[in-house]
């Protein structure tokens, strides 16, 4: 994983903060690596427990991919394409 910062709201819980640092981690391993699609989708549920909105979704999408390079709309669009398995979207 490399090192950069996560587009977080500080107004959210510790815990709030660590489910969404959580699936940011999984987007991560689902270019860098793989990752269980069921894992993937899991921390997504999560994560839109805390986001509900789509446009404050898609802000952030925008602000990690540009911190990383890496968009969190379309690795949650393959994992729901591909259903169970494993998903890698290295390059």
């Amino acid at each position: 994983m490399k090192n950069y910062t996560y587009p977080i709201d500080l107004s959210w819980s510790t815990d709030e903060i660590t489910s969404v640092l959580h699936f940011f981690s999984k987007i991560e391993a689902a270019y860098e690596t793989r990752v269980d699609t069921t894992e993937l989708l899991v921390a997504y549920d999560h994560f839109k427990q805390i986001v509900p909105g789509k446009a404050q979704e898609k802000q952030l999408d925008r602000e990690f991919e540009k911190l990383s390079g890496y968009s969190t709309y379309q690795a949650v669009k393959k994992a729901k394409e591909l259903g169970k398995g494993w998903l890698s979207l290295g390059k």
